[in-house]
């Protein structure tokens, strides 16, 4: 079996022997599954009115359990994003009525994120919506093959971000 991305590389070992051209297999591979998901993901968001940084927000209020809260800086941390953007999405999700603002009882400074009860029941159901979807990409792949993919990654990405962990 062959992908695109093997004549790519037949290409540059026609062209540039002397180089080893196997990095551009899996970078390439990722970069372009990396597209076919974003859209399939992007359909599933849309349903929902959410844009992908969207879901990701509403998702780490959810996950964090009852009551669906967290700091800024939490969501800052746990999103990589940068301050203005994260602004902007709690700007959007708030005048939509998803999330709410409240005062930190733990600091008077400080201000919480909470899901909104509208917020909750959409999470809820995109949430849901989007792991089917997932099932549905990924099930070409067997049992054995999603876990040493999985067991791969997570290796590479320990590598790329030690402090993560």
């Amino acid at each position: 079996m062959h992908d695109q991305v093997d004549s790519f590389i037949a290409e540059w070992q026609r062209e540039r022997p002397e180089l080893d051209a196997t990095p551009m297999g899996l970078i390439g591979r990722i970069a372009r599954l990396e597209q076919h998901l974003s859209r399939e993901l992007a359909r599933i968001f849309g349903q929902f009115g959410l844009q992908r940084g969207e879901f990701d927000v509403l998702a780490s209020l959810r996950r964090s359990g009852a009551p669906y809260q967290r700091s800024p800086t939490a969501l800052f941390n746990t999103l990589m994003l940068s301050s203005g953007a994260m602004t902007n999405r709690l700007d959007r999700l708030a005048a939509r009525g998803l999330i709410k603002r409240i005062p930190d009882p733990h600091d008077r400074r400080s201000l919480l994120v909470q899901l909104t009860a509208e917020g909750l029941d959409v999470i809820n159901r995109a949430v849901e919506a989007h792991l089917d979807n997932e099932q549905r990409l990924i099930a070409s792949l067997s049992n054995e093959q999603r876990e040493q993919l999985a067991t791969l990654l997570r290796c590479w990405l320990l590598d790329l971000e030690p402090n993560q962990a």
